[in-house]
């Protein structure tokens, strides 16, 4: 949850901020931070550089986790978490990422220690995830499925 509050601390913007605003306040912000306004000073132009880098992160961070990305992704989301199952999973930070296998992995935010703990100690990971874990935490795709050539 740090990192998301972090992010929209970045950008100045709230929990309900629309995709179509976010999007206005990320190209406002890089008009503002943009490294070439800051040609004639050196060290002006490192902080925008360092700055810009921020917002951009933040902005595309915050893209990934809007209800909005989320919506046109669901089906995607609910194949993955319905029929495959769960390769790997590691906890760091009240984050939680699983990879699954049928190629994808997402990131679980503000997940207690507890929920981890229970996690690894279920009999079926993937039934308890499915019940506690995949549609009650903010979550982000964090990889997409290769397509095969």
């Amino acid at each position: 949850m740090r990192r998301i509050l972090g992010h929209r601390k970045t950008l100045g913007v709230t929990e309900t901020t629309e995709l179509k605003e976010l999007k206005s306040v990320y190209r406002n912000l890089m008009k503002e931070w943009h490294p070439d306004k800051f040609q004639d000073n050196p060290d002006q132009k490192h902080e925008a550089e360092e700055k810009s880098k921020k917002i951009i992160e933040a902005y595309h961070f915050l893209v990934s986790i809007s209800p909005e990305t989320r919506e046109l992704t669901i089906n995607e989301y609910t194949e993955t978490t319905t029929n495959a199952g769960i390769d790997d999973f590691e906890y760091k930070s009240e984050i939680l990422s699983i990879s699954f296998s049928d190629g994808n992995s997402y990131e679980y935010y503000g997940v207690p220690k507890a929920v981890y703990v229970k996690l690894i100690n279920a009999e079926t990971p993937s039934r308890f995830a499915r019940r506690h874990i995949y549609h009650s935490y903010t979550y982000r795709s964090v990889s997409k499925l290769v397509a095969s050539v």
